[in-house]
C-alpha cells in the first residue's frame, strides 16, 4: 500500500480506537456530542409526498414523464405516500429518540401556479400546519427547506423557471408566504438544498430535471446551453436566496426569532498523486466549482477566482448591491456529504468550441486509483465510504470560510432495492450502521478541533424517490415496500435508537 493511501487507513483506525471501538461504537453515543447537538432524519416533498393530484404539477412530474429519463421509468406520483401517513411515519422518527426532522415545501403544493396572484392551496397549507404541528407534538424541532429541486412548471413554462430574473421575485414572494404562515413554529429554515446539483446537473449535463444541456454534452437534451445555463441559474438563484434572507431577518426574524441559512453540498478531494503541484491545484478547483460556486457568494459577496479565471464571461457578474446584500448571508450552514474522489489535472484544456461546466474545472475526478476504490463502493457507483472526507471538508470549511454553525443535513449510504430478497433480510443494513459509527466519529473529531458543528441529520428517514434512480436504491433507515407502502424497521433505525438513547 502506497504512503498516500496508508495514511487515512492509519486516521481512521486511530480515530475508531480511541472513540470506542467495535463496528457498532461501543461507549459512543449522543452524550459524546457537546450539550445540544441535535440529531435528526431527513427528507424532501418530491422524494415522499406523494399526492400528486392534490397539488400543482412541477419539473419532475414533466422530467419523470419523458422517455428514459428516469432509471427504473418510474415516478413520484406516489412516492412513499408519506402526505397521508405522516402521522404514523412521525412516531418512528420519535421511537428512535432523534431531536429533528427535516422536510421539505413543496412550492406547487401550497402556490399551484407558481405565484400568489395564482391561488394559494389551502389544502395544501392545511398540510404543512398539520405536519409541522406533529412534529412539534412528538417534541421535535421542524428543520425545513424553502426549495429542494421543484420548480412549479408553470413558471417553467412562462419564462423557464430559474434561466430568468422574473424567478427572484416568485421566489421570494413565496418564501415571503412560508416566513408568514409557519414561521411561528419554524426555527431552522434553509433556502435552497444543494443548489450546485441543481444547477449543474438540470441545466449543464441535462440529468436532472429541467433536463437542459447542449446536445454536444448529451443529445438525449432536447434544449439549453452547458456552457452558460448553469451559471444564470445559479446566478439569479443566489439573488433570490439573497434577497429571501435580507427580507426573513429584516421583517420575520426579529419576532419569530428564528434562523436562516442555506444548505450546500461537497466531495472531500484528494490528489491523485500526492507529489504531484497539478493534482493538488486539481483539488482546489475542484472544491471552489463544487463547493465554492455556491459558498463563497454567500460568504464573500463574489464567485471563487478560480471560476472568475477559468470561466470567463460566461459567469455573470454582481452588481455592488447585490455582492453587499450576499455577503454573509446564512445564519448558519447546512452541509451534505456522500463521497470523497481523487482529483487529477486534466491532461489538456477543454474543447473551447464546446465548453461546458462538467470541464470548466479542467480536473479528472475519480474514486478510483490504480484500480483500488478510495472507499467501500456504496450501490450507487458515484459514491464510496470514506468518513475521514467529512472531516477534511469540515475542516476545510472553517479554514476558508469561518466557523458559523454547520448543520450535517444529509449523510448517508445506500443499497439495491432487491425485490427478489425477502424483506426480513432487506432490513439486515449492517454497512449503513457502521457508514453513521464512523462518519460520526471523524465529525467528534472536527467538534474537537474547533469546527462549529451543531447537529447530524441522516440520509435518509424512509425509503423514497431518488430523482433519477427513481426506486431502485434504498437510502432510508425505514424500509418502505413499494408493493403495500408497509413499512419495516432497518437494523440501522434500532442502532440509532440505542444510540441516541436519554439517560
Amino acid at each position: 500500500m502506497d504512503r498516500a493511501l496508508l495514511v487515512p487507513a492509519l486516521l481512521l483506525a486511530a480515530l475508531l480506537a480511541c472513540s470506542g471501538g467495535g463496528v457498532h461504537g461501543a461507549g459512543f453515543n449522543r452524550y459524546s456530542f457537546p450539550k445540544g447537538f441535535i440529531f435528526g432524519t431527513g427528507s424532501s416533498a418530491i422524494q415522499y409526498e406523494g399526492a400528486v393530484n392534490l397539488r400543482g404539477k412541477n419539473i419532475w412530474d414533466t422530467f419523470a414523464r419523458t422517455p428514459g429519463k428516469i432509471a427504473d421509468g418510474s415516478n413520484p406520483d406516489t412516492a412513499n405516500d408519506f402526505y397521508h401517513r405522516y402521522k404514523d411515519d412521525l412516531k418512528m422518527i420519535t421511537d428512535m429518540n432523534m431531536d429533528t426532522f427535516r422536510f421539505s415545501l413543496a412550492w406547487s403544493r401550497i402556490l399551484p401556479n407558481g405565484t400568489i396572484a395564482g391561488g394559494i392551496n389551502k389544502a395544501g397549507v392545511d398540510f404543512y400546519n398539520s405536519l409541522i404541528d406533529e412534529v412539534l407534538a412528538r417534541g421535535l424541532t421542524p428543520f425545513v427547506t424553502i426549495f429542494h429541486f421543484d420548480t412549479p412548471q408553470v413558471l417553467e413554462d412562462k419564462y423557464g423557471g430559474f434561466l430568468s430574473e422574473n424567478i427572484i421575485k416568485d421566489y421570494v414572494e413565496y418564501a415571503e408566504l412560508c416566513f408568514k404562515l409557519f414561521g411561528d413554529r419554524v426555527k431552522f429554515w434553509t433556502t435552497f438544498n444543494e443548489p450546485m446539483i441543481f444547477c449543474a446537473f438540470g441545466y449543464g449535463s441535462g440529468s436532472t430535471a429541467p433536463g437542459r444541456c447542449s446536445p454536444y454534452v448529451s443529445k438525449a437534451c432536447g434544449a439549453g446551453d452547458s456552457s452558460t445555463e448553469p451559471y444564470i441559474a445559479g446566478h439569479n438563484l443566489l439573488i433570490a436566496h439573497a434577497e429571501a434572507v435580507r427580507l426573513y431577518r429584516t421583517r420575520y426574524q426579529p419576532a419569530q426569532r428564528g434562523q436562516v441559512g442555506i444548505v450546500q453540498v461537497s466531495h472531500w478531494f484528494i490528489p491523485y498523486d500526492a507529489a504531484s503541484d497539478a493534482d493538488r491545484h486539481a483539488v482546489k478547483r475542484s472544491l471552489d466549482f463544487m463547493l465554492g460556486w455556491f459558498m463563497h457568494p454567500v460568504a464573500f459577496g463574489e464567485y471563487p477566482a478560480t471560476m472568475r479565471r477559468l470561466v470567463g464571461r460566461r459567469l455573470p457578474e454582481f452588481t455592488k448591491e447585490q455582492s453587499d446584500m450576499l455577503k454573509g448571508s446564512y445564519d448558519f450552514l447546512g452541509l451534505n456529504y456522500y463521497t470523497s474522489n481523487y482529483a487529477q489535472a486534466a491532461a489538456r484544456a477543454p474543447d473551447r468550441r464546446q465548453p461546458s461546466y462538467g470541464t470548466d474545472h479542467r480536473v479528472n475526478q475519480t474514486g478510483y486509483r490504480n484500480g483500488v476504490p478510495i472507499g467501500p463502493p456504496a450501490y450507487t457507483p458515484i459514491f464510496f465510504n470514506y468518513p475521514p472526507g467529512l472531516r477534511e471538508l469540515l475542516l476545510y470549511i472553517r479554514r476558508i470560510y469561518g466557523n458559523r454553525p454547520i448543520y450535517i443535513t444529509e449523510n448517508g449510504t445506500d443499497e439495491a432495492n432487491n425485490s427478489t430478497i425477502p424483506i426480513k433480510e432487506a432490513l439486515k443494513d449492517d454497512t449503513r450502521i457502521s457508514f453513521h459509527v464512523n462518519h460520526l466519529k471523524f465529525v467528534h473529531k472536527a467538534i474537537q478541533e474547533g469546527v462549529n458543528v451543531k447537529g447530524y441529520i441522516t440520509w435518509t428517514f424512509l425509503d423514497g424517490f431518488e430523482f433519477g434512480d427513481g426506486f431502485k436504491d434504498r437510502f432510508g433507515l425505514i424500509y418502505v415496500d413499494y408493493a403495500t407502502l408497509a413499512r419495516y424497521r432497518k437494523k440501522s433505525s434500532y442502532w440509532i435508537q440505542d444510540f441516541l438513547q436519554r439517560h
